[in-house]
């Protein structure tokens, strides 16, 4: 069906958007409502199957289905394809839940799931065969295959597509009461087996599966095809712009030929191209490899794409939906760089995220000079742009904590941190200066003798002298040790999916583990809370901290790599 060009354009500023950058799916929903279609409605739906976690690519969908219903005035449901048991479980229906409420999806009362549909869907059925629009088949699914032809060569009918319409009403009724067995028969849409689109070479509507199913039990053993599922669910409804990606483009014509056979509510779809992104892999099979196969450690490890992976990651909710936002909507496939999504999340925590201080690789600092047993507290702001972040206390006393990479004995020029007879501004605290490097047998540093400047409380210099270095610190007898994981990328190559086998592009350096020293504030941290560790990247605090001892997820680096491809590229 085609739009009303006549008909008056509605401004995308009316809808919150700028009107320069508004896509061709929100063009379209704007002049089917002006023009009354749908009777000005919008309803959209996210139909996720639960045989999986979400991943980024369903983040796309999610913002989408769920965005436009919000800009528009209009609804968007959570449903449920639940039409392959086999495959289906209860957790992974309360993962999705959970996961598209963090993104912000709110379907009030409309979740729905395809298996309460399923006798709406056996009546259609029934209904195909008595218009002589389905048949059943006992061809195997090889067989199926091997009709079908190619897209040079026509199909080849069935031998048994000419069946009367009493004998596959019979068969099919008797497919329904478990007569047969799983792959013997299935029930076909008869419409044309020379057809240009090969999708519509007489599709399989139903299959026989004798498995229980999650929700409904051993009640059917015949499940329907997600194409015929889909449209039917999308009728029953009422959605009006049913949103997919490009892979059912060709499956739209058959979308439209059950619904317009069956003279049902028509809702229109729409194909929009995928998630791709670098570095990763967003298919479902293979995420599910990976857990099953314990490359990982879960659905949601921290490396996974997955959403659950990226919330314990702690990549905020409002990342995602502007990364999803600059990538925009297209007609075809593109590939994303990874360094796009990390650009997103970094700009929301440096914004957001309260600054404290961590040691990842401690090295032993005694101030001499420092009164022994004497400790004192500063107050330091959470965010030094944003006063509304408050503040909070930390104390210093004569042993400290400083990074090993703080200090060299040998510095290069221009270094401007901690080396023998140098100065340096400990953040918020003293000026300290470098007397003495006690090493190890191999030669390795063990421990910094210093000195520091009482007159320079703030790491205010008193006399006016220069001092360019400023590093952090944490008091050695107040730090809260904890369990520092650095997250990489999961795979080394940019594009997993072409190598033969994607496992072998996996990063042995994905995680690496660290003993760190923090802040005694992060201990009343809530896990999930995002922070900067001052200097050294955004950390989140994760599920397996206790009070003894934290755990804390590297969610970013402070290297901000898309800034630097988009001024190599001159900003293209």
């Amino acid at each position: 069906m085609t739009s009303d060009s006549s008909a008056p354009q509605t401004t995308a500023e009316s809808h919150g958007q700028d009107k320069a950058g508004v896509d061709f799916i929100r063009t379209r929903i704007m002049q089917d409502m002006a023009s009354g279609r749908y009777g000005g409605r919008l309803h959209t739906r996210f139909p996720p199957e639960p045989n999986g976690y979400l991943h980024l690519g369903h983040a796309k969908s999610i913002c989408l289905n769920f965005g436009v219903a919000s800009e528009f005035g209009g609804l968007c449901n959570l449903r449920f394809d639940d039409t392959n048991p086999a495959k289906e479980e209860t957790e992974y229906v309360d993962a999705i839940r959970e996961d598209v409420r963090w993104l912000g999806g709110q379907w009030d009362d409309r979740q729905f799931h395809a298996s309460d549909y399923f006798a709406h869907f056996y009546a259609c059925a029934e209904k195909l065969i008595t218009l002589g629009k389905a048949y059943v088949d006992d061809l195997s699914a090889d067989q199926i295959r091997e009709y079908r032809g190619t897209l040079t060569e026509p199909g080849r009918e069935s031998p048994w597509r000419n069946r009367s319409v009493e004998e596959n009403l019979d068969l099919f009724r008797r497919m329904r009461a478990g007569e047969f067995a799983d792959g013997e028969r299935v029930l076909r849409a008869k419409i044309d087996m020379a057809a240009p689109n090969l999708v519509m070479r007489d599709p399989t509507l139903y299959r026989i599966r004798h498995a229980a199913h999650h929700r409904t039990g051993t009640d059917w053993c015949i499940y329907p095809m997600y194409d015929y599922a889909h449209c039917l669910s999308d009728s029953l409804e009422g959605i009006t712009h049913s949103l997919c990606t490009l892979e059912f483009v060709n499956n739209r014509e058959l979308y439209d030929w059950i619904l317009d056979t069956l003279d049902l509510y028509h809702p229109q779809q729409i194909e929009f191209a995928r998630l791709n992104v670098t570095h990763t892999v967003l298919s479902k099979r293979k995420l599910i490899q990976l857990v099953s196969e314990g490359h990982v450690s879960g659905w949601d490890d921290p490396r996974l794409p997955t959403l659950s992976g990226l919330r314990r990651r702690g990549v905020p909710p409002e990342a995602l939906h502007q990364f999803c936002r600059r990538i925009g909507l297209a007609r075809a496939d593109s590939v994303v760089e990874y360094a796009l999504l990390e650009f997103c999340i970094r700009e929301y925590l440096n914004a957001h995220a309260p600054r404290v201080m961590a040691v990842l690789d401690p090295l032993k600092v005694v101030i001499e000079n420092y009164p022994e047993g004497q400790m004192e507290e500063f107050d330091m702001p959470y965010h030094p742009e944003d006063p509304a972040y408050g503040s909070r206390t930390v104390p210093f006393a004569r042993e400290l904590y400083i990074e090993r990479d703080d200090f060299r004995l040998d510095p290069p020029k221009k270094y401007h941190r901690l080396s023998p007879g140098a100065e340096v501004r400990l953040r918020y605290a003293y000026l300290v200066t470098c007397r003495e490097a006690v090493t190890d047998a191999s030669g390795r540093v063990t421990e910094l003798r210093c000195v520091y400047d009482p007159e320079s409380r703030g790491g205010q210099s008193p006399d006016g002298r220069k001092v360019k270095g400023t590093i952090h610190w944490v008091s050695a007898a107040h730090a809260l040790p904890a369990d520092i994981r650095l997250y990489g990328q999961l795979f080394a190559a940019e594009n997993p999916s072409a190598s033969q086998n994607f496992l072998d592009c996996l990063n042995p350096a994905s995680l690496t583990l660290a003993s760190g020293l923090l802040e005694p504030a992060l201990a009343s941290l809530e896990p999930g809370k995002c922070v900067q560790f001052e200097r050294l990247g955004y950390f989140c605090k994760d599920k397996d901290s206790s009070a003894e001892r934290a755990v804390f997820n590297r969610t970013v680096t402070l290297r901000d790599t898309w800034a630097k491809m988009e001024k190599n590229a001159g900003g293209q």
